[in-house]
């Protein structure tokens, strides 16, 4: 989770919504590590979860991650739930919910989803106080 909020706080200084993802294999081993480039990129998709899971799959050269982890910094909105589901994860862990727009807890339970067909699990709360805080100092700082 560190190294996702690394990235979260570089995606902070380049303007971008301070969020930050991380892809490990297995093992644990990094396969990607990323941040939020929606404006950098020109790219609604360019969600941190979306372009880590774009690396990771290049890195490995397929598409399936099985047996990977996503890290987050915050819970994933529907559109990264989607992608999560097509790589086939093994889990999720992120820091913070997002009451607005999170899709795996928050505005939709991933686990009353009975037609996906694929599940994984997921972890919640890791560093949650330092996630949250990186995600409010950007926004306060915005507003001024």
């Amino acid at each position: 989770m560190q190294l996702a909020l690394e990235q979260a706080e570089l995606a902070g200084r380049q303007g971008e919504v301070p969020v930050g993802a991380v892809v490990l294999d297995a093992s644990g081993g990094i396969l990607a590590a990323t941040h939020n480039q929606t404006l950098d990129q020109v790219d609604p998709a360019g969600h941190a979860e979306i372009l880590a899971l774009r690396q990771a799959a290049a890195k490995v050269n397929n598409h399936r991650l099985t047996g990977a982890v996503l890290v987050a910094t915050l819970e994933p909105c529907l559109m990264c739930l989607g992608a999560l589901v097509q790589a086939r994860i093994a889990g999720l862990i992120f820091g913070v919910r997002d009451p607005k727009a999170g899709a795996v807890l928050s505005r939709i339970n991933v686990n009353d989803l009975d037609w996906l067909n694929h599940r994984f699990w997921t972890v919640e709360g890791v560093l949650a106080e330092k996630c949250a805080t990186v995600l409010q100092d950007f926004f306060q700082a915005r507003r001024k």
